[in-house]
Formats: structure tokens, sequence, C-alpha cells
């Protein structure tokens, strides 16, 4: 099974020591949050380092549903350029955030939904393009995120030729059991962390309510061969998730 971690916990330490970090664990991939301090790479870093990588395009400041098109522009090329990157670094995987609902367009809700598609549908197509996944993720239950369920998300993922990233933790803050996240074929790759249902806590796993001996039934039996991508808060969170994972395996 193939085993990584999120920046998420680290920022914003340097990514060389992040890098080193996840070897001294023999971790093999790491994803990067595409955005500063790690919007670019030292030429020769990666070369220095085993280690493969996935990358999350960023979380700051854009919305690919905004009616500011300005703004969804922007946010569309900001999602283009880290596929680039991604590309560049020999990563063949790009998380992707849907939009959100803008303050001033719940009037308008129906816009809203078809710039987020014409948005979602521009970036797999660049994705395909340049050869890499296109991976779009759940989002937790927080008022104005689009895509908080599964079958939703699954729908459109089929729609516009992309894949899934499933968020365990969002998925369980969003209601659904650990028995019935695998049940969609277009999960290519897999966010974990732990909540006590109520929020999107970022915690240690088993520390929570998820049921990870059902979750990691559920993995077997789905054949699932993507990478476990631990996506904690605080580094001392990454230690201890990835004790948990070893002893589960």
């Amino acid at each position: 099974m193939k085993i990584g971690v999120s920046t998420l916990a680290l920022y914003p330490q340097p990514l060389e020591v992040v890098l080193e970090c996840l070897e001294e664990r023999n971790i093999d991939y790491c994803e990067i949050i595409n955005e500063y301090p790690y919007h670019e790479i030292e030429d020769g870093l990666l070369d220095s380092h085993q280690i493969k990588l996935t990358v999350h395009s960023p979380l700051s400041d854009i919305n690919l549903a905004s009616h500011n098109q300005s703004i969804r522009n922007s946010s569309i090329e900001e999602v283009k350029t880290s596929m680039d990157r991604a590309v560049a670094w020999n990563a063949d995987l790009v998380v992707v955030h849907p939009g959100s609902m803008p303050i001033m367009g719940r009037k308008i809700e129906e816009k809203i939904l078809k710039y987020n598609l014409e948005s979602l549908t521009e970036c797999s197509r660049y994705a395909r393009d340049i050869g890499i996944y296109m991976c779009v993720e759940n989002m937790p239950v927080i008022e104005s995120l689009l895509y908080q369920d599964l079958n939703e998300l699954n729908s459109l993922v089929e729609e516009i030729d992309a894949y899934m990233t499933l968020d365990v933790g969002h998925a369980h803050n969003s209601g659904f059991p650990s028995s019935d996240m695998f049940d969609y074929p277009l999960i290519k790759h897999v966010h974990l962390s732990d909540n006590d249902g109520t929020f999107d806590q970022h915690n240690a796993l088993g520390t929570g309510s998820i049921d990870f001996d059902l979750l990691f039934k559920s993995i077997d039996e789905s054949r699932y061969d993507g990478v476990l991508m631990v996506e904690v808060k605080d580094p001392q969170d990454v230690a201890r998730s990835l004790d948990f994972i070893e002893k589960m395996l």
C-alpha cells in the first residue's frame, strides 16, 4: 500500500526539510500544496530525493465558481499552473477543490453552478491534454462549499471526465459511513484524517470517531491501488497517524 503525507501539517517549513523528514520515516509520497512557500521548487532539489510527489492546487484566494469573471479566470489559470508544475515535477496527479458559492451568488445559484461546471470542465480538459489526472475533492460541511455529497461529486467527475479525491474526514463530517466511502469507481486518490463528525478537524488517525477497521476493509475490497495521503494539521499528528497506519496494516 502506498502511503504519503501532505505538506499541510509541516507548513511552512522549507521543502527540503519536509522531504528529509518524510524519507526518514520511509514515506514514498509527499503531496505539495502548491502555494507559497511551495509555489516553486529549487532546481535540483527533487533530484536529491527519492520521494514521489502529488500536487494539490492552491487553497487560498481562488474560486472556480465565482461570478466575478476576473476571479474565476484567474482561478482557472492557477489550477492550470499547478498542473504544469506537476508535469515539471514528474507528478501525475493534481487535487482540485471545487468552487464555492459566493455571498452574492445565492440568489443566482443556477448561474454559479453553471460557472463552476464550466471551470472544472476546462481544467479537466487541460489535465487530459498534458497527460495528468485531475482529482476533484469532496468538501466538508462548511456553508458555501460545493460538492459536500459524494454522490453529487461522483456525478460531476463522470460528466467532466475526471477523477475523485476521497477525503475520508470530509466524508465522515458529511455523514457517510466508512462502509460506503469506497463505493465510487472513479476514486483515484485518498486523503486521511480523523474527526468527531461535527467538524473537519484534520486530527490524527485513531483519535476521532471514524471506523478505520471498516475503512481499511473497504479499501481492500475495492482494490484501491492509489496513494493513502495523510492530511492532518499538526506535525505530531503526522507521526501518530503513520504509527496508526502501520498497526492497521
